[in-house]
């Protein structure tokens, strides 16, 4: 399962959008944390903590124990980060979504594939994965970190779906249907025909002087 890790916050007064340009001005990301019939609660996050804290987690599947002011932290997801349109590094605002032991939640969780599928080993085939994260209904202490999906014995031309996988201790929500992973036959180069040049000297290319009625034509449709 994900293990938690730990988020430090502030609580902060002021809100809107001056208020937020002037947080990160100080080296600080504006956030709120909601959920639970609490009262969103706007808080500040240090922006170089938090960077380096989402470039080492899953984001959408990881338990963050946020400590506000130094209280007691609670359980929270990242429901979302806003970064910068031209600067993806510079995270602009981040919602945290207050969790119970006890009650379960819908998270993205990305998928392994594990093994090389029969047809690539044996064929030469090509594995071709569709569906990377997938949906599930799940208690936030049985989180999984990612799932993984046994390909050894895929055939050419097989595929692995949802309903081919099985995640302990939570439901998988997305369509049964679809496929998660195929194995497909290898792609053959198709090899150009040479042309074979006539025999003779090339025609020269006929350039017909337009008559004097066509060039009228031409002129009214300009």
């Amino acid at each position: 399962m994900a293990q938690p890790v730990s988020l430090k916050a502030s609580r902060r007064a002021n809100s809107g959008k001056g208020a937020a340009r002037s947080l990160r001005r100080t080296g600080n990301v504006p956030a709120v944390i909601y959920g639970h019939d609490r009262p969103a609660e706007a808080l500040s996050v240090e922006a170089t903590t938090l960077g380096k804290l989402l470039g080492s987690i899953a984001a959408a599947s990881t338990i963050l124990d946020v400590a506000i002011d130094g209280q007691a932290p609670v359980k929270a997801l990242i429901r979302e980060i806003q970064r910068h349109p031209l600067r993806s590094t510079d995270i602009l605002h981040l919602d945290l979504y207050e969790v119970r032991a006890d009650e379960k939640i819908t998270v993205e969780v990305p998928v392994h594939l594990v093994g090389t599928a029969d047809g690539v080993r044996n064929f030469g085939g090509v594995l071709d994965q569709v569906l990377h994260r997938l949906e599930i209904l799940v208690f936030p202490a049985d989180i999984p970190s990612h799932i993984e999906v046994d390909v050894t014995n895929l055939l050419i031309g097989k595929s692995i779906f949802v309903k081919d996988v099985k995640v302990e201790k939570a439901e998988v929500l997305n369509p049964p249907h679809l496929p998660v992973c195929s194995c497909v036959a290898p792609r053959t180069e198709e090899v150009a025909t040479p042309v074979v040049a006539a025999e003779g000297p090339a025609e020269p290319e006929l350039i017909r002087k337009a008559k004097p009625e066509e060039e009228g034509e031409a002129e009214e449709k300009d």
